[in-house]
């Protein structure tokens, strides 16, 4: 399939121009607003069937061909992050305090690029969902969609996403089998003990003391009740207490980013975070209040889709430019939550590792000098082309 890619190259500047727009117009969880319009326009005119404002700001396209009862579902996010871009690019974001700084916008443009090329040459018979989502940046949006009755409305046999990945040479697939991704919930403990002097501690329950301790003990959760073969993060981001030097505060707060790779161990760090507080918290006299907010579930790639999504790339790419046991992430995805609904994949594709000049490109998502690789939007949309080509593969076609 190594023509697919030749074949997209005459449209690609045109879904470059349409990425670095895009980018200059960045927008936050569910105001999507004007990436949705874009978005749905393009995919009309393309003669797609177009749902808009499915969970807020997502949009739905959907192409049928042939009399195959199979359905592909391919799913792209649109939202930016609340970061001050320092890129310096041309096509920088015009919008002060938002920025594309995880590359949304070349997944957004990938997908269309693809839905172009399978609309006006796609050879397949079946079904095909694109699935624009907002709010992927910890707001939840893939649970939106599917509360607004996302996969009643457009069933699918199977669902895939892609993201780029700074750090690894660009245009190289990564995909593993199993989980992919982690869990991640957010959690606060406030520590109420009872205010004073600095200068007579013995007349006070001092929460800093115990949240200092807490710290350290909250430490051993990873390194000594999780599987070492496991994966697991327990990280205080945030501690805050006090205002003078010679005042005991009545309240100490600490915040947690909490990961697991295991829906066992996601449990177990729960249960061990809840019983630590509450001992350290009676040990100096204190008393422990624990906020714990579930955040996104564990991805996990299905096998079957796994192997497929992994034959595709090779064929496409050859095998030197593909990995198919990539180690798993500790970030967090909510096309998790996708995926404990139709079996699938999340595969990555390689943002480049700085090798050939682009700094910007092999800059870690979520920093202000990052930006999307678009050498990947031919690379991307190709695969999405060859994936649905082969997914609802016509009769007699490469099975």
């Amino acid at each position: 399939m190594g023509h697919m890619l030749e074949s997209l190259l005459p449209q690609v500047d045109e879904f470059i121009a349409l990425r670095r727009e895009i980018h200059r117009f960045p927008e936050l969880a569910f105001d999507e607003h004007r990436t949705s319009a874009l978005v749905a326009d393009k995919l009309q005119a393309w003669g797609y069937e177009v749902t808009r404002g499915l969970g807020g700001t997502g949009v739905v396209g959907t192409l049928r061909r042939g009399t195959s009862q199979r359905r592909l579902g391919l799913r792209a996010d649109m939202d930016a992050l609340p970061i001050q871009e320092t890129s310096g690019r041309p096509w920088a974001s015009a919008c002060s305090g938002r920025m594309h700084a995880c590359g949304h916008d070349g997944h957004t443009a990938m997908l269309l690029a693809a839905a172009r090329t399978l609309a006006e040459q796609g050879r397949f018979d079946g079904t095909l969902h694109l699935i624009f989502q907002p709010a992927e940046e910890g707001a939840g949006g893939a649970v939106r969609m599917m509360a607004d009755g996302l996969f009643e409305r457009f069933p699918c046999d199977a669902v895939f996403a892609m993201h780029n990945l700074p750090g690894i040479a660009q245009g190289e697939l990564w995909l593993r089998e199993g989980p992919a991704m982690a869990s991640s919930d957010d959690v606060t403990i406030t520590l109420h003990g009872t205010g004073g002097h600095g200068a007579l501690p013995h007349k006070a329950a001092d929460p800093v003391v115990a949240a200092a301790s807490l710290v350290m003990a909250l430490q051993t959760v990873v390194s000594r009740n999780v599987d070492p073969q496991l994966a697991a993060v327990v990280t205080v981001g945030a501690m805050q207490a006090g205002q003078a030097n010679n005042v005991i505060p009545a309240s100490a707060r600490l915040e947690l980013s909490v990961r697991a790779l295991d829906r066992g161990v996601r449990a177990l760090l729960k249960d061990r975070i809840h019983a630590i507080a509450q001992a350290q918290a009676q040990t100096y006299g204190v008393r422990a209040e624990v906020d714990w907010r579930d955040g996104y579930t564990v991805l996990v790639n299905s096998p079957a889709e796994t192997a497929l999504a992994v034959q595709v790339a090779q064929d496409l790419l050859g095998a030197q430019r593909v990995n198919g046991r990539a180690p798993a992430l500790t970030a967090s995805e909510d096309f998790a939550f996708m995926l404990e609904r139709v079996p699938g994949a999340y595969l990555f594709i390689g943002n480049g590792d700085g090798s050939d000049g682009n700094a910007a490109s092999a800059c870690m998502v979520h920093n202000p000098g990052y930006d999307f690789h678009d050498d990947n939007i031919a690379v991307g949309s190709a695969y999405w082309v060859a994936l649905t080509q082969r997914f609802l593969a016509v009769q007699g076609d490469l099975a």
